[in-house]
């Protein structure tokens, strides 16, 4: 039985190696070498740290960087925000219709990001968009989405708030039906406000699952392609090309892959430096339960 047991456990960790090897390892290899070659999708022409050089020269590269870590400082706190308030609602006892709420809520999760980028396209549109009308209909002036840039980049924040409150609230839920009921119980008998009980209880007793919601959208914020690319396609002129849309202009349209993957290879670092951070500090307790 034993070594039945060790079979199949063999099996299972061989399968998870060979899926590893195949879609991570050997992709992130190439991504490395072709950073190291002038490939254009036909020939790769070693030239060494050549793309690197060019890319820290490369004031367009620093722009997308920049903008990307923008859009990940300002939107990773709204979603947090945004997803913790309202799973703090659909816990509450004094909520009524919670199951629907819930339903409506979760729906975002379902739909494909691109989906997600054309509805809110539709919704803010210039001169078709359904928030425009609205705004007309009451005597105001059409706002310009689509042609200025702040405005561009508030949608895209709006819709990624939108899109990430799904799966986060699931998260915060499962943590916020898990805290004893004790500890509200002795703050109610200390004479806490409900503040006070959120501020001293509940955020507390939720540090590891806060810490998860904020890595996991640190990497979908830094990532984030379809729902932009649909959405804005990285309009008007480069006001949210993010890195990864940087990325993608660079090696299919400019056919510079081997520039892009030197690009990639930053994000990648970028990304690994987040996932340290995570292991440190899930590892080494300063964030524990």
């Amino acid at each position: 039985m034993k070594d039945t047991n060790k079979k199949w456990a063999f099996l299972f960790i061989l399968v998870n190696l060979v899926l590893f090897l195949l879609f991570f390892a050997w992709p992130a290899i190439l991504g490395i070498y072709y950073s190291l070659t002038d490939y254009n999708g036909n020939v790769a022409t070693f030239i060494g740290f050549e793309n690197y050089i060019k890319l820290f020269q490369d004031p367009t590269f620093y722009k997308s960087l920049s903008r990307t870590f923008l859009y990940t400082l300002i939107g990773v706190p709204l979603i947090y925000c945004v997803s913790l308030f309202v799973s703090v609602l659909l816990v509450s006892n004094y909520t009524k219709g919670k199951n629907i709420a819930k339903f409506i809520f979760f729906m975002p999760w379902l739909v494909s990001p691109i989906v997600v980028g054309v509805l809110w396209r539709w919704m803010f549109g210039e001169s078709f968009g359904l928030i425009n009308y609205v705004i007309g209909l009451v005597g105001g002036d059409p706002v310009p989405w689509s042609s200025n840039g702040n405005f561009a980049f508030l949608v895209v924040l709006f819709a990624t708030a939108w899109a990430g409150t799904a799966f986060n609230m699931l998260i915060f839920i499962g943590a916020l039906i898990s805290i004893p009921r004790s500890l509200y119980e002795a703050a109610d008998v200390d004479g806490g406000t409900g503040w006070q009980k959120f501020w001293h209880v509940t955020l507390p007793s939720i540090r590891p699952t806060s810490f998860l919601v904020i890595l996991l959208s640190v990497f979908n914020l830094m990532k984030e392609f379809p729902m932009v690319q649909s959405l804005t396609d990285g309009g008007p002129g480069s006001d949210t090309t993010f890195l990864v849309q940087y990325i993608y202009e660079t090696g299919f349209d400019k056919m510079k892959v081997g520039y892009a993957s030197a690009v990639s290879m930053v994000l990648f670092v970028i990304l690994l430096v987040f996932s340290l951070l995570q292991f440190r500090f899930s590892k080494g307790g300063k964030v524990d339960g």
